[in-house]
């Protein structure tokens, strides 16, 4: 399956983006330590909240094959970049979950987290660090 996204480039080192199956948009701005104002997220912003998204999305996925409705859930995530040349470097996520969870639901959790398909695609060249605390 496939998905389309176009864009513009609007100037001032700012880019929209569209999603084709919605008509979603959303605008990116470089950010200050790249020539940008950081009016919005930059783009490298966008992958470390797509892969914490993404992960929150896995993991809820798998909560309800088990019962559990994972809503209130919440998620912190910093990206670190490396300076020259620019890549993202590292992306410690912590998420917040319900407390009163099984082992055995909170064992399956781990293993969603693990395997989202954006968690997948940065794992062999981001230091990612994933922590689940179920607290909330």
């Amino acid at each position: 399956m496939s998905v389309v996204i176009s864009g513009e480039y609007l100037g001032d080192k700012k880019v929209k983006a569209v999603h084709g199956p919605s008509g979603a948009e959303l605008t990116t701005a470089a950010p200050v330590d790249n020539q940008g104002d950081g009016s919005s997220f930059s783009p490298t912003d966008l992958a470390a909240a797509s892969m914490a998204t993404c992960m929150l999305t896995i993991m809820g996925i798998a909560a309800e094959k088990h019962g559990v409705d994972l809503s209130g859930s919440t998620f912190r995530i910093e990206k670190h970049m490396n300076a020259s040349p620019r890549f993202i470097k590292a992306l410690p996520v912590t998420f917040h979950l319900p407390s009163g969870l099984e082992e055995k639901v909170r064992e399956v959790l781990k293993h969603a987290a693990h395997s989202c398909p954006v968690h997948k695609s940065f794992a062999d060249i981001v230091e990612i660090s994933v922590e689940l605390q179920f607290d909330l």
